[in-house]
């Protein structure tokens, strides 16, 4: 099979890891320095969420580089069988809980009315973080499926 940009083991695929990353990463930032943000269920498992999703994608990162240093093809079945599984979850996981923060800082925002009191701009902020985190998952995810469904 051909590399396609965006795949494990390619300059594309690190790229794609890396934004991962640094989009969750800055949602955890961003979250945790509201010091209010555990009174919500929502913030509390948008934190957990970011926490697995930049975990998984720096360790995958570090699998990349390696790749690339060492010019060595990740096209194993069960490595990318591995790959596909672990991105589906955590896209998954960020991906509900970047929606279950919406819903919370547009009701707070909104429906409320109580941005004077709350952090809204940092909630709305780590919540779009978590948004593009999920945003940059899905190619992994589906380049993954469709390299795992096209043996």
């Amino acid at each position: 099979m051909k590399d396609i940009q965006g795949m494990p083991g390619t300059p594309g695929g690190l790229a794609l890891r890396f934004f991962q990353f640094v989009f969750a990463v800055a949602a955890l930032c961003i979250m945790v320095s509201t010091t209010d943000f555990t009174s919500v269920t929502a913030f509390c498992y948008l934190v957990a969420a970011v926490i697995l999703q930049s975990l998984w994608s720096l360790s995958l990162a570090i699998v990349d580089i390696y790749a690339l240093l060492v010019r060595r093809c990740l096209r194993n079945s069960r490595i990318v069988g591995l790959f596909t599984i672990g991105d589906g979850i955590t896209s998954t996981l960020t991906f509900a809980a970047a929606c279950a923060s919406a819903g919370i800082t547009v009701l707070v925002s909104n429906d409320l009315g109580q941005c004077a009191h709350n952090h809204c701009t940092r909630f709305e902020t780590a919540t779009a973080m978590a948004f593009i985190s999920w945003f940059s998952v899905s190619p992994s995810f589906l380049l993954n499926f469709w390299s795992l469904a096209s043996r």
